[in-house]
């Protein structure tokens, strides 16, 4: 693939569509005061230079489901083709081959546990041919990276951001299972639609599900202000410089916890985070401009929080998933049934 550098317009672009991944492309050039047609073009080519890629995300805390971070550790010779696989789900995300090759990660959203009626994909993970250990956290709620990575976002000024920013979502509620809106199945084929393109036109959304565009675009805007739907920017944190992307493990005192995840919130390297199950507390991604950069956080910004007992880092390879699906095959994968059956949809 043709190698892509982005410049200023890209990054200003980039930052804008974070804040708002459907925002219309007049309005995104009348505030960075570039022509609309410039800004069509541009998103264009890095949008076919699969370059970028807005998706809808849903808050799985909304609609009564679970998210897990999942360690696999798996013979080399299968590590490949078990991602690619993986990849090919619908109920997975953020996959990542570690340098090393003998382990990945991914999220992987689940209904509760007893609620789905057949054998966990977690079960199906451990009975696959290479499979030699899975290890699942559930996220419990996240403490950082939500609604953008902050090393992406400073190529526009505050009062641009001002001028482009939309009203603050609410919290999520309390109790997992208390959906925040009613859901139906025309949502998950929107949301589907979305998660392939959030820029997606209304026809095209609209012959998804069945409704009109008008439903469409009401219901969009009821999912976004109730928390459920929000977007997000896949785009390579290696072109904004940053090349080292460090998975961490925290182990945190109970009495702890407040601090150490105000502190993640607010730390420029730290692309998510979240609480969640199991003895590490805290699960991390940070992204670094270089091995040396990422010492110097690891014994500075961390190393300065109170009660991180233990902390456990590893590098990623590569993404072979990132948030939204994939829109082809990934390479190495097989169609139809993994190995064994055993992930396979």
């Amino acid at each position: 693939m043709e190698s892509v550098t982005l410049d200023e317009l890209d990054r200003r672009l980039i930052h804008a569509l974070q804040l708002d991944g459907r925002m219309s492309f007049s309005r995104i050039a009348a505030v960075i005061g570039t022509p609309e047609r410039t800004v069509v073009r541009r998103y264009n080519r890095l949008r076919s230079r699969f370059v970028l890629r807005v998706v809808g995300l849903v808050d799985s805390r909304r609609i009564g489901m679970l998210d897990w971070v999942v360690r696999v550790h798996c013979a080399p010779e299968t590590a490949d083709a078990l991602a690619a696989n993986l990849a090919q789900r619908g109920d997975t995300s953020w996959i990542a081959p570690l340098v090393g090759g003998t382990e990945l990660t991914c999220m992987i959203r689940t209904p509760p546990p007893g609620d789905e009626g057949q054998r966990s994909i977690f079960e199906q993970l451990a009975r696959t041919h290479g499979v030699r250990d899975v290890k699942a956290a559930c996220v419990l709620r996240p403490i950082a990276g939500v609604g953008g990575w902050a090393g992406r976002m400073g190529a526009l000024n505050e009062a641009e951001r001002v001028r482009l920013r939309v009203p603050a979502l609410p919290e999520a509620p309390g109790d997992a299972a208390c959906l925040a809106v009613t859901w139906n199945e025309a949502d998950t084929r929107l949301v589907r639609a979305l998660s392939e393109d959030a820029r997606a036109d209304l026809g095209r959304l609209a012959a998804a599900t069945g409704w009109s565009e008008a439903t469409v675009r009401r219901r969009i805007g009821q999912l976004r202000e109730s928390g459920v739907l929000a977007f997000e920017v896949e785009v390579d944190p290696a072109l904004f410089g940053f090349r080292i992307e460090s998975l961490m493990w925290l182990e945190v005192a109970p009495a702890a916890f407040g601090t150490v995840t105000e502190a993640l919130s607010r730390h420029s390297s730290v692309a998510f985070a979240a609480l969640t199950t199991g003895p590490s507390a805290v699960f991390a991604i940070v992204e670094c401009r270089s091995a040396d950069a990422l010492c110097e956080y690891l014994s500075t910004e961390l190393a300065d929080l109170p009660g991180i007992t233990r902390v456990e880092t590893a590098l990623t390879q590569r993404r072979t998933k990132r948030a939204g699906p994939l829109l082809m095959p990934a390479m190495g994968a097989r169609p139809g049934p993994g190995p064994n059956g055993a992930v396979a949809e």
